[in-house]
């Protein structure tokens, strides 16, 4: 029998993928309807999405089963954690277009998923929906070991994996807020633009809406890379860490 890369054999990741997929959405049913104020009929879309991230996951056999993270991590993934990971679920497919980028050796075992490519709101920036981190690489990529290479590895390892843990964290509220924070602050930085800096107020609102939201500022902090260089000068939060000699991610 033909193993797959990492020396998985089909069968293996064909039950794992089934039993995972068919767990997480039960559980996920449950979970949603238990609250008993939510419509039934999001307890369904709830379980596909649940079902979908499992044996998707499974498949690429990214929970660490043999250890209680793993099994935590894949409950908040099916439950708490579940409307960003139907995002997670969403990225899979579009990057089901970006040939070759998906890599096992940063995600087996790993409770996430590493895309080096992929989709991406912005170039060389890396968005993490739930447990799928995708445009990884920016314009350096992964692989290899040189200086910036190694650096850009580190802010998967550590920035966008703090953005997984507050996903499975906070769950909803981390999509609320963010979401809220995005709006409302962006709203704020493109009055202050407008009006104290108007020859700059594109980076005052990146700052406010991006750069200075909590859950950023968390991430980048985490990673020792703060205040980062596309952030206002002005209008970042303070204080700052040392800046690392690379591009931001």
């Amino acid at each position: 029998m033909v193993s797959e890369p990492g020396g998985r054999r089909p069968l293996v990741s064909a039950v794992e993928a089934v039993s995972a997929g068919i767990a997480g959405a039960a559980l996920a049913w449950l979970f949603v309807a238990a609250l008993r104020w939510v419509p039934a009929a999001v307890a369904g879309v709830a379980a596909v999405a649940a079902g979908l991230n499992g044996a998707i996951s499974g498949a690429k056999g990214i929970y660490q089963w043999r250890r209680p993270r793993g099994w935590v991590c894949w409950g908040l993934d099916s439950t708490w954690g579940l409307i960003s990971v139907a995002g997670g679920v969403v990225l899979h497919l579009v990057n089901a277009f970006y040939p070759s980028s998906y890599l096992d050796g940063m995600s087996r075992r790993t409770n996430r998923h590493v895309y080096e490519a992929g989709f991406t709101f912005r170039s060389r920036f890396a968005i993490t929906f739930g447990n799928v981190v995708s445009a990884a690489g920016g314009d350096i990529g992964l692989r290899g070991d040189s200086p910036q290479v190694m650096r850009r590895r580190r802010l998967i390892d550590v920035h966008e994996e703090a953005h997984v843990f507050q996903n499975r964290s906070f769950g909803p509220l981390y999509v609320l807020g963010y979401g809220a924070w995005l709006l409302l602050a962006g709203a704020a930085g493109l009055v202050v633009g407008l009006v104290l800096d108007r020859s700059n107020w594109r980076s005052v609102v990146e700052t406010f809406a991006y750069y200075d939201n909590p859950f950023e500022y968390w991430a980048y902090r985490k990673d020792r890379y703060w205040p980062p260089h596309g952030a206002h000068p002005r209008f970042v939060w303070k204080p700052g860490d040392r800046r690392q000699p690379v591009e931001d991610p």
